[in-house]
């Protein structure tokens, strides 16, 4: 069989509405292919790897059922193939295909593969994937390379760009950012009346059997037995969407940063859990913003501060983490500016850990394979920066656990904002914090074995000389940042035996961190 085109649609390119399937075309072939290549760059959670072959699956289908010719390649068909473009050299030989073409991958890595192709007789082309709202070609227009952006300025610029939330010039309300309203703790109360998430059930073995056959390594486990609860098509992506609008959405911004043991959906809340689906483009950013703000327009139940404080995460800082990716690559993932090299503990892996806050966040990653932004920064990504733990250990770690962990969005959001090794180009000062911060936003110190409120002793939270360990081992380089000035005034004001006596506890704590 011959055909003239043959298309590679990766898989997080889910995108129905892309250009490519305007029109129908019996000489173009498109392909999506399990590889085992995209099962070997880090090892994964099952949820993660069961996601994107059952999301490909499903496009697969409905690309046929709509009338084009499709390719749908599991691990099974592709195992004599080494890498992908081994697979495409194949692939465009066989069926004597004139032109390749393939939408831009977001990774670095499938980039570099896609781009230094050598097929005879076959031509190569290169497409946007018509899914970002800032286009690829603006983003070394708007930022340079290894020079620190800050997101709030960017955000602005967008607002204006779509004419989102605005009157005219001005932003509506008058503000351009509600974040102080959107840090609310919530009460014995408030956690009764949390939501149950949206979740479906798919049958997940036949993609475990196929991983199990072919030797990919993976970690975690399917949230109820071998039952897949997350959105694989994009009307289960867009069933998520419409119930976040109508249930989620009116306490969403006052609760995007609380955390709770004390509920069956501690691991939801209020947030969306749309990322996956945004990330695999099953559903576009601009639908997701237009989505929430019909619903906003349209009750009054949902505040100013709740639409601002969604919309800044997905036209603020998911399109700026992209555009900080893509300009600082490839040398991005190298940096590490505070020289940080310990490895991570075993409780990364297993849950097991004294630190209660620790614990109900990294449990809670293992068998969910999601946690909202403040488990993964302020706690996790915490707790890593102020261990000194290794980079690129915590980098692998993140990307594989996460089912919406891709790395454009996954490595300036740990290495930049979690982990300060990019010295400053995503965020301006390290976002380190002690056991006040967590007792603040949380439950978690309730119940703990440490004393939130200690920062000596033998059960004195770790996170508090942990904290004070950090800044004084990193005092030349934070010392005349601005934002960390009063701290640094607080910390010399100490008496030099409080000091020393602090410090000696983080050494400890340090000097074995797998008992912590």
């Amino acid at each position: 069989m011959h055909y003239d085109n043959i298309c590679l649609i990766l898989g997080d390119q889910l995108n129905a509405g892309h250009s490519w399937f305007q029109k129908k075309d019996q000489d173009t072939l498109f392909v999506i292919a399990e590889l085992y290549q995209e099962t070997q760059y880090t090892k994964h959670h099952i949820q993660k790897l069961c996601g994107f072959f059952m999301a490909m699956d499903k496009f697969a289908k409905a690309l046929k059922k709509a009338g084009h010719e499709v390719l749908h390649l599991s691990l099974d068909d592709t195992q004599e193939f080494s890498n992908l473009p081994e697979l495409i050299r194949h692939l465009t030989s066989k069926y004597k295909a004139t032109t390749f073409h393939y939408q831009r991958p977001d990774e670095y890595r499938l980039l570099e593969q896609l781009r230094n192709l050598d097929l005879p007789n076959t031509a190569t082309k290169e497409s946007d994937t018509e899914h970002f709202l800032l286009p690829f070609e603006e983003i070394e227009k708007t930022f340079k390379p290894n020079k620190a952006h800050r997101m709030e300025a960017f955000y602005r610029k967008m607002r204006k760009q779509f004419n989102i939330l605005m009157n005219g010039d001005e932003p509506a309300g008058g503000k351009w950012n509600f974040d102080q309203d959107n840090r609310g703790s919530l009460s014995e109360e408030a956690i009764q009346d949390i939501p149950e998430p949206i979740s479906f059930s798919h049958d997940a073995r036949s993609t475990i059997k196929r991983l199990d056959k072919h030797g990919v390594e993976y970690f975690g486990s399917l949230n109820n037995k071998q039952s897949f609860i997350w959105p694989i098509t994009r009307s289960e992506a867009r069933q998520v969407l419409d119930y976040f609008c109508d249930s989620l959405l009116p306490k969403f911004g006052l609760y995007q940063d609380a955390m709770t043991l004390h509920s069956a959906h501690a691991w939801s809340l209020y947030h969306s859990r749309l990322s996956f689906a945004l990330n695999t483009k099953m559903i576009s950013p601009l639908e997701v913003i237009q989505k929430a703000i019909q619903a906003y327009e349209q009750s009054n139940q949902i505040n100013l501060a709740q639409i601002e404080g969604f919309v800044r995460q997905i036209l603020g800082w998911r399109e700026f983490i992209r555009a900080m990716y893509w300009i600082n690559m490839p040398d991005y993932q190298n940096k590490n500016s505070l020289d940080a090299s310990r490895s991570l503990p075993n409780y990364f892996w297993n849950g097991e850990t004294k630190m209660q806050c620790m614990r109900a966040c990294l449990s809670q990653s293992l068998e969910h394979a999601y946690a909202h932004h403040i488990q993964r920064l302020m706690i996790i990504g915490n707790f890593s920066l102020l261990a000194g733990l290794d980079p690129k250990a915590v980098d692998a770690w993140y990307l594989g656990v996460y089912i919406d962990a891709i790395e454009w969005v996954e490595m300036p959001n740990t290495r930049g904002m979690s982990q300060f090794a990019d010295g400053g180009l995503v965020a301006s000062k390290p976002y380190a914090g002690s056991a006040n911060y967590i007792n603040k936003m949380s439950d978690y110190c309730q119940s703990c074995y440490y004393k939130h409120n200690q920062k000596t002793g033998d059960r004195a939270c770790p996170f508090n000389s942990l904290y004070w360990h950090f800044l004084d081992r990193h005092q030349e380089k934070f010392a005349k940042n601005p934002r960390m000035a009063l701290t640094y005034k607080n910390w010399q004001k100490q008496k030099p035996e409080n000091k020393e006596a602090v410090l000696k506890q983080a050494k400890t704590y340090l000097n074995d961190i797998e008992a912590l």
